[in-house]
Formats: structure tokens, C-alpha cells, sequence
């Protein structure tokens, strides 16, 4: 409840408030636009529907990798044998990020982009060659570190693993893509036309 005494009170303070004119209530009346910001047009492509696995590569914390132990991931329904042969090499390397010397910032900038146009160009087997550090908080192994959490958040990564010693070994990791539709149909094509 208020008191008559606070209603003069309130009335002293907001004595010479004006409500605004129209077309004047906009912070920036009459300064020019300003072209949005990376993380504004990230938050805008995410509320449209696309960016959503971009938007999510945190750089805040990130469980370390020990330098000597491999990377390993596959998805559910992905033979062992597709990735031990990506761990061979026995894949062409179709796209490679070099990362080397590069910060994590950057790298979380690069890497959406890189999977992106590689899905776009139905490439299946890439290689990231990031570094591997002998200490387990030197800056090419925290790298490597978030690359292990960021590649599971791209639905498109079928499976990733550190590459054999002929392809950069425990300082490159070989990734699996998802095979595109537009892909897929072409095999069946092909299948059809040997089935005659």
C-alpha cells in the first residue's frame, strides 16, 4: 500500500519525464546501421533453423585428452571395420584443415565451415591435421582435445579416429561423413545399371 508521502515522492523524481515522440523510440535514432556481429549472425542463422551444431562448439571447458591416447569415436550402426580401415588410410583423402599453430577460436570458427562445404561437395573421408603436444595441457593437445568434443556434435561425422603414422599419427585425425542423399542415389544407380 503507498502512502500519499510516496506518491510525492515518486512524483518529484519523474517531474520532468516526457514520453517519447513516435519514430524517436529507437536507441539508435539516427545513427547509421551497423552490420551484425559473427556471434549475432551465428544466433540468427541457429534461430532459422541452420548453425544449430555451430552455435553448440563451446570453447569454455573441455575434458583433455592425454597426448599419447588415440582418438576413437564411431556412431551407433558403424562397422568396426569402416574404422579400422580409416585408421589405415585405406580411405583417399578427399579434404584436408590444416590446423597446425592455429588457436581454438579460430578453429571453431573453421572447422563448421569445413564440414559444412564438404558435405556440400559429398566428400566422405577428411583429414584435420591439428598437432599432438607431449604435455597434456600444451596448446596443439587442448586443440586436439576440443576437436574430440566438437566433431560428435555434427550430425554428418559418421566416425573419427587418430590417423596411423603415415598419415600424421596422434597429430592428425582422419573423420567419416555421412554419405549425402543426392550420393546415395547415385550408388543405387550404379547398383541398378550393373544388375542390368
Amino acid at each position: 500500500m503507498t502512502s500519499p508521502h510516496d506518491d510525492a515522492d515518486f512524483r518529484a523524481l519523474m517531474g520532468d519525464v516526457r514520453p517519447l515522440t513516435r519514430g524517436h523510440d529507437r536507441v539508435h535514432a539516427g545513427q547509421p546501421r551497423r552490420t551484425p556481429s559473427e556471434a549475432q549472425l551465428a544466433r540468427r542463422r541457429s534461430a532459422a533453423g541452420g548453425g544449430e551444431a555451430e552455435d553448440s562448439l563451446s570453447d569454455d571447458f573441455v575434458d583433455l585428452v592425454p597426448p599419447f591416447d588415440p582418438l576413437d569415436f564411431r556412431r551407433d550402426g558403424i562397422q568396426r571395420g569402416v574404422v579400422d580401415r580409416l585408421r589405415q588410410g585405406g580411405y583417399p583423402v578427399q579434404a584436408s584443415l590444416h590446423l597446425l599453430r592455429r588457436p581454438v577460436e579460430e578453429a571453431r570458427r573453421t572447422l563448421p565451415a569445413f564440414l559444412h562445404d564438404a558435405v556440400e561437395h559429398d566428400l566422405r573421408s577428411v583429414l584435420i591435421v591439428h598437432g599432438r603436444g607431449h604435455e597434456i595441457d600444451s596448446a596443439p593437445n587442448v586443440l586436439r582435445s576440443y576437436l574430440a568434443k566438437w566433431l560428435p556434435v555434427f550430425e554428418p561425422v559418421q566416425a573419427f579416429v587418430s590417423a596411423s603414422q603415415a598419415d600424421g599419427g596422434l597429430g592428425a585425425t582422419w573423420v567419416m561423413l555421412r554419405k549425402s542423399e543426392r550420393a546415395r542415389a547415385a550408388n543405387r544407380e550404379r547398383q541398378q545399371k550393373r544388375r542390368g
